[in-house]
């Protein structure tokens, strides 16, 4: 049996992509990865086969930078950094406007080659990045069955009356202007509707006979799966998905580093925290700067993987800290008692499935929403990283530090519930519970 794995070429998607892939190739399976060349190291990482397959024009082997970014795409991160130094309403408007050149990158090009791949690697199932619309235009045109793997917060499929990019909930910590709100619907709105027409004009040279989409960012696969614990979303809001399963994290086995591993291994009995901000939000140096601030005062380790920032930008770094560009997560969370996130999923996921509270700072897109549900879970406080001050910060890591009570039970719970290769092993089940036929 032979799984086609369909990934952007960027490491933040691709890791728990490959992640679930190891279910297969642990059950003596074929496992190929069409992939840019940028996570080409990450693939034979894996063990897998890899097919080269160019999603979009930007890459990112680990920590983005604009200035490693082909000419647009620089210019475009240097406009996505900036607006996150305004807030909330508009960081996701900018990316909202960005979308109509992002998304749909060279879709009836990008389609064909998917589909050439398919033909000639003959896959019997395939999972794709749900953001990888050219990908999945190409699978939808075809016939093809698939899986479709949500990698960030569920509402990045949105169902219901919701409109993609609009998010639908957000910390306390955020209160937006009513009319920057209506305002940002109105732009989501638009840039649906003329995603959807580029989407079914894509669909209409692919297969002529097919019925255009309603709402393309609604479009779905056979089957949907969810890298994210079904304990932290609305079951109401569940009910409104197409066939899904719920894997919960993609906790990826990271190799052996050595001076990682002796700083783990201190005798100290000082709790360990885990700060980053992941490949794309390293760049907000200022915020980092207020965290190591706060964490300054407190009896703690820190960790800090610094990422696209200077560590001369966090000042004075005592000697009892670890601090590098990059670090293994996974193994840092399995040590820590709190981590410091932007909220991207693989850092809430990986958190929840070691049992480890959160202190976030969203930035973007699904970041906000799913601030909202750890929080509302009582697994972490949110705040706002242009405006909370180091003192704030210090307050609610604190706060976190002596978690306790049914949250701390819960969040033990779940953490449990995650461990052992649950995701993988979820979405091994849940495809071949409906076989993929070609």
């Amino acid at each position: 049996m032979t799984l086609l794995i369909i990934s952007p070429d960027y490491a933040s998607h691709l890791f728990p992509l490959a992640t679930l892939g190891t279910a297969w190739l642990e059950a003596g399976e074929r496992v190929v990865v069409a992939s840019g060349p940028a996570t080409a190291d990450i693939v034979a990482a894996f063990g897998f086969e890899r097919v080269n397959l160019q999603l979009g024009r930007g890459s990112n082997p680990g920590t983005i930078r604009a200035e490693d970014q082909p000419t647009g795409e620089d210019d475009a991160l240097r406009g996505f950094f900036d607006a996150t130094r305004l807030g909330m309403v508009e960081t996701l408007t900018f990316q909202a406007e960005a979308r109509s050149n992002d998304l749909l990158w060279n879709p009836v090009e990008v389609a064909r080659a998917v589909q050439q791949i398919v033909a000639d690697v003959q896959p019997d199932h395939v999972i794709v990045d749900h953001l990888a619309f050219s990908a999945r235009l190409a699978l939808i045109s075809a016939g093809i069955r698939h899986a479709d793997v949500v990698l960030g917060h569920p509402s990045a499929l949105p169902v219901g009356l919701e409109v993609y990019g609009y998010p639908p909930d957000w910390p306390d910590a955020f209160a937006p202007a009513g009319d920057d709100l209506v305002a940002l619907m109105g732009i989501c709105e638009n840039v649906r509707d003329s995603f959807t027409g580029q989407w079914n004009a894509a669909l209409q040279v692919l297969d002529p006979t097919a019925t255009p989409s309603a709402d393309a960012f609604m479009e779905c696969g056979d089957i949907l799966l969810l890298n994210y614990p079904a304990e932290l979303h609305d079951a109401a809001r569940g009910e409104l998905l197409p066939p899904h399963a719920f894997l919960g994290s993609a906790v990826r086995d990271e190799a052996a580093d050595a001076d990682v591993d002796r700083w783990l291994a201190d005798g100290s009995d000082l709790p360990i925290v885990y700060v980053s901000f992941g490949s794309f939000l390293s760049v907000r140096g200022d915020v980092l700067a207020r965290v190591a601030e706060a964490l300054r005062g407190l009896d703690v380790r820190v960790a800090i993987a610094t990422g696209a920032t200077d560590p001369a930008e966090l000042g004075t770094i005592p000697d009892s800290w670890l601090v590098r560009a990059f670090l293994p997560q996974v193994t840092v969370l399995e040590r820590s008692v709190l981590a410091v996130s932007h909220g991207g999923n693989n850092s809430v996921t990986e958190a929840m499935t070691h049992g480890v509270p959160l202190l976030l700072l969203p930035f973007s897109t699904d970041q906000f929403a799913g601030a909202a549900a750890v929080e509302t879970a009582g697994f972490g406080l949110s705040l706002a990283p242009n405006t909370a001050t180091a003192a704030e910060l210090r307050v609610a890591m604190a706060a976190l530090l002596a978690l306790g009570g049914d949250a701390r039970q819960s969040l033990d719970r779940l953490g449990a519930s995650l461990q052992g290769g649950a995701g993988p092993k979820r979405a091994y089940a849940a495809l071949l519970a409906v076989p993929v036929e070609l």
